[in-house]
């Protein structure tokens, strides 16, 4: 088996930049209770809301970089995230290394590290801006952030969903720039829907009605391949 390592060219602790915590539905894929690994069964949390640890972090890095997480996402061991065993996915939490100081916020979208000695696996560039990728572990702690608007959706199915956001603007021409770009890129309708958030408008743009569940799935790759990383998945008029 190959053995985890850095990657050949390094990256400083300045270039990675933390999650930025926001509401992001909590659903089916990655959150798998109870779930087996190496004969050990494990159980994901019903929720995290208060949740707090102290343990040994590690890290991985080149040998799982642009591997699929547990939810289906790319690893990229340059971004801010994390693999938890218990944690739901995906989680804010906020990493202290204990032996430095340093704090950063990291996004939980994997499962592991499956050691006994250890509680969360750090991807490498949060290892690096954290200060312990030379050493491989450090003493954490761990406290996850509680983001207001955040759904528990584990129980629903794809099947309740219908469209994509892919962004809501403060300015009805962004969103127009936006619902265009969208549109060059797929053959279902784009459009804008309107809503007052704080006695203010919010124009919100949306693809669909996409009722085949794997077309939905699809053009969700498609938008991340084209670098739309913030988007998520709605039911008709309701959004997550």
């Amino acid at each position: 088996m190959r053995q985890d390592r850095a990657p050949a060219v390094p990256v400083l602790a300045h270039q990675v930049a933390d999650a930025v915590p926001r509401a992001e539905a909590i659903r089916a894929a990655g959150n798998k209770s109870p779930y087996t690994v190496n004969g050990e069964t494990y159980w994901v949390m019903p929720s995290a809301v208060g949740f707090e640890e102290t343990g040994t972090a590690s890290w991985y890095g080149a040998k799982f970089h642009g591997e699929l997480t547990s939810n289906g996402e790319v690893f990229d061991m340059y971004k801010a995230s994390a693999a938890h065993k218990s944690l739901p996915i995906p989680t804010f939490v906020k990493v202290t290394n204990l032996d430095n100081g340093r704090s950063m916020v990291v996004r939980v979208n994997d499962r592991g590290p499956f050691h006994s000695d250890r509680i969360i696996d750090l991807s490498y560039g949060a290892a690096v801006k954290l200060g312990f990728d030379q050493v491989g572990t450090a003493q954490v702690h761990l406290e996850v952030l509680s983001i207001e608007g955040t759904e528990d959706l584990r129980a629903s199915t794809d099947d309740d969903y219908r469209y994509l956001q892919v962004g809501a603007f403060s300015s009805r021409d962004s969103a127009e720039l936006r619902r265009q770009e969208l549109q060059n890129r797929t053959t279902f309708p784009v459009f804008i829907s309107p809503a007052r958030f704080a006695n203010k408008i919010v124009y919100r743009v949306r693809i669909g009605p996409i009722d085949d569940s794997k077309e939905l799935g699809a053009l969700e790759n498609r938008l991340l391949e084209a670098g739309f990383k913030e988007y998520s998945r709605i039911r008709e008029g309701v959004a997550l």
